[in-house]
């Protein structure tokens, strides 16, 4: 069941085909008690959705008794604000409909994988940014995750960068200045939430300094945070069940969520 994020139309849509509407897929949990939430978000440069990093990993999680919803965000040739735009919908949505899905509205996280790790960093460090006025009452829902996740993420739009996701985000001759702002090591602050990182140190995509320039950021501004550097491991393994060292990412990352109270 794909449930659109905005009925009439998304923010700075180009049309109404089906790229041009954002969607939640969820995958809700039937427990007794409210529990947490978190919002998958599919790695592919944003110039695509990669489908081994969405319905297999919201399977993972409630398998650990957490809902998951896998978010459909706009990407190429939309650019920024959109994919933002977009989560910080997705995150609103979930905490507005919590009572309905019986999930705990203080309990909402963020999960990406390479360019939506990139997605998810910025949903946790610029949540106060507003695009537009708000349309309905979702919108005036607060759009801070509790805690993100971030599997081997596009921090950098400067440094060490991704370059298809800077030109499939910000066109082929971006503006300095919004790589910077979009640069997610710039803009962790005390209200920035917990974060979870994993990468392995010999990706050749997407250089393994990304998540060492956000750990050093979180670090600095006293933000609880994990960071796990695996010596081997191509880029975009997901669930990385076909690497017996890699794999073990998700128990490590289910300890974590235990930690922050994601997971009885």
């Amino acid at each position: 069941m794909k449930m659109l994020l905005w009925e009439n139309g998304a923010p700075f849509a180009k049309g109404s085909e089906e790229e041009d509407r954002p969607t939640l897929i969820p995958y809700l949990i039937n427990k007794k008690e409210k529990h947490g939430a978190i919002i998958v978000c599919p790695g592919g440069g944003y110039g695509f959705r990669a489908d081994h990093e969405g319905e297999p990993v919201a399977n993972w999680l409630n398998s650990i008794g957490i809902s998951a919803f896998v978010l459909h965000y706009r990407v190429a040739p939309y650019r920024h604000p959109a994919p933002l735009v977009d989560a910080q919908r997705a995150i609103r949505t979930v905490r507005f409909y919590a009572e309905e899905w019986n999930i705990d509205p203080n309990k909402i996280g963020i999960l990406g994988f390479s360019a939506g790790g990139h997605l998810a960093s910025t949903a946790a460090t610029l949540f106060d940014k507003k695009w537009s006025d708000p349309l309905d009452d979702i919108d005036l829902v607060s759009s801070r995750p509790n805690l993100a996740v971030l599997c081997y993420p596009v921090i950098s739009l400067q440094h060490d960068a991704h370059i298809g996701s800077v030109q499939n985000l910000l066109g082929s001759n971006p503006d300095e200045t919004l790589q910077a702002a979009l640069s997610s090591e710039n803009n962790v602050t005390a209200q920035t939430p917990p974060v979870f990182l994993w990468h392995t140190a010999d990706d050749e995509t997407v250089a393994v300094e990304n998540s060492l320039m956000f750990a050093y950021s979180l670090s600095k501004h006293k933000i609880p945070y994990a960071l796990h550097i695996f010596q081997n491991g191509r880029h975009g393994l997901g669930l990385a069940k076909e690497d017996l060292d890699v794999s073990q990412w998700t128990q490590m990352c289910e300890s974590w969520l235990k930690q922050q109270g994601m997971v009885q």
